[in-house]
């Protein structure tokens, strides 16, 4: 039986969750050559590894259950039946494990093996039992109303993003809260693309590190504290103003707001902790910070009136001029070895996640609300 379809904030997230896994089984994306020695169907036959190594083991259990439980419950609540959404969460799964297994024979460094295809498969299925369970204990129920409730029916894609949130601000920010810097990451891979080019020299030259003139701000050796404490405030205002998006206005709309302020201290004092030891975990708190995250929180509680469409059009907003100062902020040599200690460092499998989070997150926020300021519906 059809549990009916609904817009689930399962579906997106899932689709995220199996974009980081193909990152990091096929991460760092270089070196791809042909096996030598190896023919095509000797590749697509994985072979059982002699060694054991039990950490392999449960991370490759543990990293394929979240996603065998994301689908069956998007799947079910996307009006798909029991036995369609039973062998779609198991089968996807399955399919991305053995693909990405083969691929990392292309890979030096890289040791696929037919147990990690197992695992993986095992982690989903245990994933798709949970959410059976789940089911049948009605949690899944509960959850629909709860969330119908606080974030009314087409609230699925602000939930989604307001939980992947807090993951992009683990990777290093250059301000607290500082999401969107996606200049310096380009501009690396489009000259990794001119470079050898006769014709695109000029091109080259004129984004070479350096060689750019800064439009809104002369160079210094780190923000200064107004700019600091603007990415703040809007960074905080931000999320809270796409929540309330697809809230009705009250008292909820204030205990979301704390949740997200709690969520985005949470994840800056993770994200310092992992840089720079746990007792360093308060460190991102200077005395531009605090005055930013009062700013941002007073504006989210003045602002909690609002209707939807007004949250959305000003979410928007302050979601451009976070982008736009985060895009301002100048090189700062500590800055920079913070990222070459997390990418190079103990963090090098993990930092994906994070880093395309951080990078792409107020995009994704932007085009979901101008997609909801277009819709009819919004109001």
């Amino acid at each position: 039986m059809s549990l009916g379809r609904h817009r689930s904030s399962a579906v997106p997230l899932a689709a995220a969750y199996a974009l980081l896994v193909l990152y990091a089984s096929l991460y760092p994306f270089s070196g791809w050559r042909w096996p030598p020695g190896q023919d095509l169907a000797t590749l697509l036959a994985l072979n059982w590894p002699p060694w054991r190594h039990d950490f392999d083991s449960w991370s490759n259990w543990l990293g394929y259950l979240p996603l065998g439980a994301l689908l069956h419950v998007g799947a079910r609540r996307s009006g798909l039946g029991a036995v369609p959404a039973l062998l779609l969460a198991l089968a996807l799964p399955a399919g991305l494990s053995y693909g990405t297994e083969v691929l990392q024979q292309f890979l030096p460094g890289r040791h696929p093996s037919l147990k990690d295809w197992a695992l993986n498969t095992a982690g989903a299925a245990s994933g798709v039992a949970l959410a059976l369970i789940g089911q049948a204990l009605g949690l899944d129920t509960r959850w629909h109303h709860l969330r119908q409730r606080w974030f009314g029916a087409d609230g699925a894609g602000a939930l989604a993003l307001l939980v992947l949130w807090p993951l992009g601000l683990l990777f290093p920010t250059p301000a607290p809260l500082g999401l969107g810097q996606l200049g310096p990451p380009l501009r690396e891979a489009t000259l990794s693309l001119v470079e050898g080019v006769a014709w695109a020299e000029p091109v080259r030259a004129l984004l070479l590190p350096g060689t750019a003139v800064p439009v809104f701000a002369p160079p210094t050796t780190g923000l200064l504290p107004f700019s600091e404490a603007s990415i703040t405030a809007l960074g905080l205002l931000g999320p809270c103003l796409l929540a309330y998006a697809v809230m009705a206005p009250g008292l909820r709309r204030l205990v979301v707001a704390a949740a997200v302020l709690a969520a985005g201290t949470g994840g800056m004092a993770l994200s310092s902790a992992l840089n720079y030891g746990p007792q360093h975990a308060l460190a991102w708190l200077t005395p531009a910070t605090l005055p930013g995250l009062v700013a941002g929180g007073l504006a989210a509680l003045l602002l909690a009136a609002t209707g939807r469409r007004l949250a959305a059009a000003l979410a928007l907003m302050v979601l451009t001029g976070s982008v736009a100062l985060v895009a301002q902020a100048p090189a700062d040599p500590y800055f920079a070895q913070t990222l070459q200690a997390w990418e190079q460092g103990r963090f090098v499998r993990f930092h994906g996640l994070s880093q395309w989070l951080g990078w792409l997150w107020p995009f994704a926020a932007m085009t979901w609300l101008l997609a909801r300021l277009a819709s009819r519906q919004t109001r």
